[in-house]
């Protein structure tokens, strides 16, 4: 199983409404209620920004879709983001990102680097926008994040048809300057005249927005490469011996290494 499984073809997207399960029951709204008056939401209540962006999918730049991210600032150098479908409140909870400055960026090993995607492109050319709230008050923000690197993880692709989540989850990339990267001119116009902004007036807002000196080149890999990643699980014996170094799994467990099984093991 992988993350790049079934391609989408002709599929339609699904929407909220096709979760299936039946409607929430009597009891479900008294505990809900009940639960938000009593128990403590500390961590949720830290998600306090609102990022409407755009997300391709590292297997096939040719998927995008348009992304929410409600994100969590635990310091200067490092933000977490709950990303949804939409800003309704049916909205399902498709993946997780995280942000991390260039500094945090920089000190991470080569091979995670290829894993991260830049996000100067989006915020200098509108893209990446904070619905609801006035340029100017943006821009205070727009400045720390435009020398920031990604990482996200989608769970649910519902782009191509899922009504639940399925399979691995999938490596996401951001929008970027050249094709496959260009995000599509119908979608900017459609979420435009969702949020009554002009896409291209921000971009012009930004020109004063500077990014890193040099986006590393690990980063977008798929620039340079031509090539994306996409997660297959592999069967393992579970480690049941408390203690056990994962290192050790192969030696202490019935895995097979045969030449083979060593040939996967540098894939993601």
């Amino acid at each position: 199983m992988s993350s790049s499984d079934i391609s989408p073809g002709q599929a339609i997207p699904s929407t909220p409404e096709d979760v299936p399960g039946g409607q929430k029951s009597a009891s479900s709204h008294i505990l809900g209620t009940g639960a938000g008056i009593i128990q403590s939401f500390k961590p949720i209540n830290n998600f306090q920004q609102h990022v409407c962006t755009w997300a391709i999918f590292s297997h096939d730049m040719k998927r995008q879709i348009e992304t929410h991210h409600y994100c969590s600032r635990l310091n200067e150098d490092f933000l977490q983001c709950l990303v949804y479908d939409t800003d309704r409140a049916d909205g399902r909870l498709i993946g997780v990102e995280y942000i991390i400055s260039e500094r945090l960026f920089l000190g991470l090993p080569d091979e995670e680097k290829k894993l991260w995607h830049s996000h100067f492109y989006e915020i200098k050319n509108g893209l990446w926008v904070n619905p609801g709230v006035p340029e100017i008050v943006q821009k205070l923000e727009l400045k720390q994040l435009a020398n920031t690197y990604g990482k996200f993880w989608c769970t649910w692709q519902f782009d191509r048809g899922d009504r639940l989540p399925l399979g691995p989850p999938a490596l996401m990339m951001s929008p970027q300057a050249q094709a496959p990267g260009q995000i599509r001119p119908e979608l900017i116009k459609e979420r435009d005249e969702k949020y009554h902004i002009s896409t291209s007036e921000k971009a012009e807002s930004r020109k004063d927005i500077q990014g890193p000196e040099l986006i590393h080149p690990l980063s977008d890999l798929w620039k340079t490469t031509a090539k994306g990643w996409a997660v297959d699980l592999k069967e393992v014996d579970m480690i049941l011996r408390a203690g056990t170094p994962l290192a050790d799994m192969d030696r202490n467990t019935n895995v097979a290494t045969t030449e083979d099984s060593k040939g996967d093991e540098s894939r993601l």
